[in-house]
């Protein structure tokens, strides 16, 4: 199966492509991440998800950064939610719509997301964000917390030297 990978960033999608690839999967990475506050923030993140999809061997696509689009289809009057509230199911499944889109454009079998490798993160809640913007695209809901995905998000990033991030990347998330 040719799966799309929503990568968040580098690391968190250093333990999904490999995962993925050993389920038999061909994997191309998705970097659409307007969500992140700043242009050299983006660029960072972008940086290291290209060092992941070099040295795992599969092409990285990346859509154009626009955080102005972000904040008026996402934040704006959810400003002031928690994490992990509705602003956060809104963006995930406004960043899973980018990639259901970019899917099937590229004509892939389906999609995933790397988000779910985070402890800070619901699963449950990016898998409903999916079902709500899947256009039959064939999202395969991967919850890559399990069978030690952090630990191993850890060591592969830092085995490749990996940026990590101390936020989720919205300026909403540095509170």
């Amino acid at each position: 199966m040719n799966v799309l990978l929503h990568s968040c960033c580098g690391p968190c999608a250093s333990a999904c492509v490999p995962r993925l690839k050993e389920d038999g999967h061909e994997v191309v990475m998705f970097f659409a991440n307007s969500n992140i506050d700043t242009r050299d923030e983006f660029d960072k993140r972008l940086a290291e998800a290209r060092k992941v999809a070099a040295a795992e061997g599969v092409e990285l696509v990346a859509l154009e950064y626009d955080h102005e689009e972000w904040l008026k289809e996402v934040a704006q009057g959810l400003e002031q939610e928690p994490e992990k509230g509705k602003r956060c199911a809104k963006c995930f499944a406004y960043n899973l719509g980018k990639a259901a889109a970019k899917c099937a454009e590229l004509g892939l079998d389906g999609y995933t997301t790397s988000l779910t490798v985070s402890p800070h993160k619901v699963s449950a809640m990016i898998f409903a964000a999916a079902r709500s913007c899947d256009s039959g695209s064939g999202f395969l809901a991967c919850d890559f917390k399990k069978q030690d995905g952090f630990k191993k998000s850890l060591e592969r990033a830092a085995a490749l030297g990996l940026y990590r991030q101390s936020y989720c990347g919205c300026e909403f998330s540095k509170r």
